[in-house]
């Protein structure tokens, strides 16, 4: 008699949560919970703002893939809380006041974060307003972006209003020249070319991480396009005359695209960065230890098992079981490595879905009684089988970390390898127009692939 499927909950339908639930649906019950009805490309969301027809090749609902084609379940609701003792979540469904719960044996925790630094909540135009207390703090409470239509009448409604904006040759100040606010620059200028447009930010050039010859050739772009730029200037956003600073005129609209902030409320505070119980407010001081945007971010160590400080501050391991397993995972945007910096990209987040699943498959061995067998070593030799003795597998910073496709418009683009968490690494190998079609290939075919298309499995089946 074959042994009993194990339950495995995934929070989150991001790029990461895929990863788990294609890796593990066939030896495990898998349940995706999202806020939302639908997933989205992020990467490739600025497009659909100036062009709204663009939206439908970068989402598609969640249930008829997830429950049709994969054979997983789908719920459709809001994570209020863990227990880490009686392994469940409760739960908000999005249509009924009840709160619910569901069980599992393994949680992984995929949950991404927000993009608005400067915002209550994180809240802006490049990801949905889902949660219901980011939702509370919106700055677009009309749309209900929980579901696909609300997403569908924001963007068209932003797009409206750049329309408008474009006709009466208005302007917008862009705060932030990274990935996001090179590519809402160029992207505004392409389809609106009327509405002047100011990029800022505090470093002497745009695309800080990324090697000179990258940065230049953009810059090159946006000069060619006539994008004012203006770097070396700290603008405060919270000032109502801070454009002054920057010796422009008061621009139609400010748009912050600058920094990212964490969004894991559902998550006991003694697994967050920022808390410290040796503290008297129980606040960690030390700004590295705290992470990115002030903390907020899940504890993980190397083996991407959610951690926990006891009363004398020591990291553990949240929720182990009676053999000291872990049964919680946290990978992708929402969590901070022990040691292991990651960009709050796609790739890694997958990457790291990926060792998760190991981490839960050896666990399983290890707790069947099993001591040694067959295993391989991901990071060095995936496809080499090797024997010894089981253990997890710690997670390194992946290769694909340091890939970034910067577009410029439609037709242009610069893509760049190897780079790494030191400013400037790296090496611009693709550009123009090929790279540009590159971008749009890597973004249909990930798509295609989570919604179970066999060009996009062909594309990425061997890429984790």
């Amino acid at each position: 008699m074959a042994p009993e499927k194990k339950n495995i909950l995934i929070i989150g339908g991001g790029f990461a949560g895929f990863v788990v639930a294609r890796h593990m649906r066939k030896h495990f019950n898998v349940t995706m919970i999202d806020a939302k009805e639908y997933f989205e490309y992020t990467p490739g969301i600025l497009r659909a703002f100036v062009h709204p027809s663009h939206l439908s090749a970068l989402t598609f609902k969640y249930q008829p893939v997830l429950e049709g084609s994969m054979g997983c379940r789908f719920v459709w609701g809001e994570v209020l809380s863990i227990d880490e003792k009686a392994r469940t979540a409760t739960y908000k469904p999005i249509e009924d006041a009840q709160q619910q719960t569901l069980s599992f044996d393994y949680c992984v925790i995929a949950s991404g974060c927000n993009f608005g630094l400067f915002h209550k909540k994180g809240e802006s135009l490049w990801f949905p307003t889902v949660w219901e207390q980011a939702r509370a703090e919106s700055d677009w409470k009309q749309h209900d972006e929980r579901y696909l239509q609300g997403r569908r009448d924001h963007i068209q409604e932003e797009y409206n209003y750049l329309k408008g904006l474009n006709s009466k040759s208005g302007s917008v100040l862009i705060v932030g020249a990274g990935f996001i606010g090179v590519e809402w620059a160029t992207e505004i200028d392409e389809y609106f070319p009327n509405i002047k447009i100011t990029l800022c930010d505090m470093l002497p050039k745009c695309l800080g991480p990324l090697p000179d010859n990258a940065k230049d050739y953009c810059q090159k772009y946006m000069d060619a396009k006539g994008i004012v730029c203006k770097y070396g200037v700290k603008f405060n956003p919270n000032d109502p005359e801070g454009y002054k600073v920057l010796g422009i005129e008061r621009p139609d609209k400010t748009y912050i695209s600058t920094g990212f902030k964490s969004s894991c409320w559902f998550m006991p505070q003694e697994v967050m960065s920022q808390y410290n119980p040796l503290e008297a407010d129980k606040i960690e001081k030390d700004i590295k230890k705290k992470g990115p945007a002030g903390g907020g971010w899940i504890t993980v160590d190397k083996y991407l098992r959610v951690t926990k400080k006891n009363a004398r501050g020591e990291a553990e391991v949240f929720g182990a079981d009676a053999q000291g397993h872990g049964r919680f995972f946290a990978v992708g945007d929402c969590n901070m490595v022990d040691g292991i910096p990651c960009p709050k990209i796609s790739y890694p987040g997958e990457e790291q879905a990926a060792v998760a699943c190991r981490q839960i498959e050896m666990t399983e061995r290890m707790l069947s009684g099993s001591t040694s067998g067959c295993y391989t070593v991901p990071k060095q030799w995936p496809c080499l089988p090797m024997y010894g003795t089981l253990g997890l597998t710690e997670s390194w910073f992946p290769w694909g970390s340091g890939m970034f496709a910067t577009s410029l418009g439609s037709k242009d683009a610069c893509f760049v390898i190897a780079a790494t968490m030191t400013p400037g690494s790296g090496y611009m190998v693709v550009w123009g127009y090929l790279c540009a079609w590159q971008k749009w290939f890597i973004e249909w075919s990930k798509v295609d692939q989570c919604k179970e298309g066999w060009i996009g499995w062909a594309t990425w089946m061997m890429v984790h």
